[in-house]
């Protein structure tokens, strides 16, 4: 009976209409060492600072670094030493906030309601199946966000888009249920580290076509797999420029952090903040043609 209810709801979803939203606004990471932490993601990746965010107790909580107007990586300072989980959330920018809010309503979740935020911006959250927390909020006159638009916009920064991050996911039917049938994410690639082997599934975003990556396991991953899997994935236009000027930066000449071909086409290269954390750099056109990464 549970089966056929969840079926007949998803059934009914199929015809709703794509959910308000633009894409990524941020991905945050909790940071044990935040100089540290800003020598890799303002030293090596070029971003800058844009604001930063202190709870009431006056301590720093959030610092914001500009990926473009839309898009930031957020830098959670205090993570415990040996914590293994450092994403600290997904958020999610919308075009109608309340028409999001409205919507996952009808579809058959029960998010909180909105408040506004410390950056300014109306926003709520909610946990996919796995715990991950996704943010949503709409940027609006007066927020962080907007008030630096055209700001923070340096020479420096190694990519102007933040493309994907990813999610770990121990069940893909729970990972579809929620963000295929309930989000109306769609699937636009699978595959995994070797032919027939699946590892990877690419989630496409509703909007400018922003995507979550599944990273499925079959159990919970221990802490290095924990930040090779929630990364964020920037996207470039030459790999071989961007390893180029990363080399000039600072960056060590070792195997793992040299350019390949990945098992979906594109020409990429990782990189690891001083807390474990993946960074992958993407081309967004394939270099071979391939149907598994």
């Amino acid at each position: 009976m549970r089966v056929f209810i969840w079926f007949f709801f998803a059934w009914n979803l199929s015809g709703a209409g794509e959910l308000p939203v633009s894409g990524l606004a941020s991905v945050g990471f909790r940071v044990s060492d935040l100089g540290q932490a800003r020598n890799f993601y303002t030293g090596l990746l070029g971003y800058e600072e844009a604001f930063a965010l202190a709870g009431k107790d006056g301590r720093l909580e959030r610092v914001f670094l500009k990926v473009n107007d839309e898009q930031f990586i957020e830098l959670l300072p205090g993570l415990p030493s040996g914590e293994s989980e450092r994403l600290a959330h997904i958020a999610i920018q919308c075009k109608d906030l309340r028409g999001v809010h409205r919507e996952l309503r009808r579809r058959g979740l029960v998010p909180p309601p909105i408040t506004i935020r410390p950056d300014g911006n109306p926003g709520f959250a909610l946990k996919d199946p796995g715990g991950t927390q996704l943010e949503f909020l709409e940027y609006v006159p007066g927020g962080r966000q907007f008030g630096t638009r055209g700001k923070n916009l340096g020479a420096n920064r190694i990519s102007q888009r933040l493309w994907h991050t990813g999610v770990v996911v121990l069940s893909l039917e729970e990972a579809d249920r929620f963000y295929h049938a309930v989000l109306g994410f769609r699937e636009t690639w699978r595959g995994g580290p070797t032919e027939g082997e699946l590892r990877w599934v690419n989630m496409e975003m509703p909007g400018r076509g922003d995507y979550l990556e599944y990273m499925l396991a079959s159990r919970p991953p221990d802490r290095r797999q924990l930040g090779s899997m929630q990364h964020i994935c920037l996207q470039v236009s030459d790999i071989e420029a961007a390893y180029r000027i990363l080399r000039d930066r600072g960056l060590s000449d070792e195997e793992r952090f040299r350019p390949r071909v990945g098992r979906n086409g594109r020409r990429l290269m990782n990189l690891f903040d001083p807390d474990g954390t993946r960074t992958e750099l993407m081309e967004p056109q394939p270099a071979v043609t391939s149907t598994s990464r």
